[in-house]
């Protein structure tokens, strides 16, 4: 566990901005050492993307899509107060796990295929169904991959600056 002055620390970058970060994710915020390790993930993949030239609003748009369809999956089986944060970090399949969340869908990400109709939460059901409310989850795992084929072109067209950049400070 880590204190927000460690998250700082590790992320180099100020308490000032990492606050800020919480606040436009409307992250949740601990006293002392309340943040966890998934937890310092997520916000390093939030800065190694901004670093990316990624702009912060196409990643809080990633972030809402990311987290409704987490919900429309039911993937809240713990309470946790960052259970949509808990898989960040994991580092077995990755072409299965979101972005942001690192969520693993149990098929790649780029696969369109998902299994739908699991719900690990343990929750009294709906009066509708999600799908008759309006929200699918296909529907919204397609919008997920448009604005993740986006940002990963845009993160492979950058990437060769960045390792320009960086030789450079090597040599300076």
């Amino acid at each position: 566990m880590h204190t927000f002055a460690d998250l700082a620390k590790a992320l180099n970058r100020s308490t000032v901005y990492l606050s800020g970060l919480q606040s436009r994710f409307d992250l949740p915020t601990f006293d002392g050492a309340g943040y966890s390790v998934a937890y310092l993930a997520f916000l390093h993949t939030v800065v190694n993307l901004r670093t990316l030239s990624i702009t912060e609003e196409t990643l809080r748009d990633l972030w809402h899509i990311e987290k409704k369809l987490l919900v429309l999956l039911h993937a809240d089986s713990t309470g946790s107060p960052t259970w949509f944060l808990d898989s960040c970090g994991a580092a077995t399949s990755p072409k299965r796990r979101l972005l942001l969340t690192n969520y693993e869908l149990g098929a790649e990400v780029q696969g369109k295929g998902v299994q739908l109709g699991l719900n690990f939460a343990d929750t009294a059901p709906e009066l509708f169904a999600g799908k008759e409310m309006g929200e699918d989850a296909l529907r919204v795992l397609n919008e997920y991959w448009k604005l993740y084929a986006r940002i990963s072109a845009d993160v492979k067209a950058e990437l060769s600056q960045v390792r320009a950049a960086a030789a450079w400070a090597k040599r300076h």
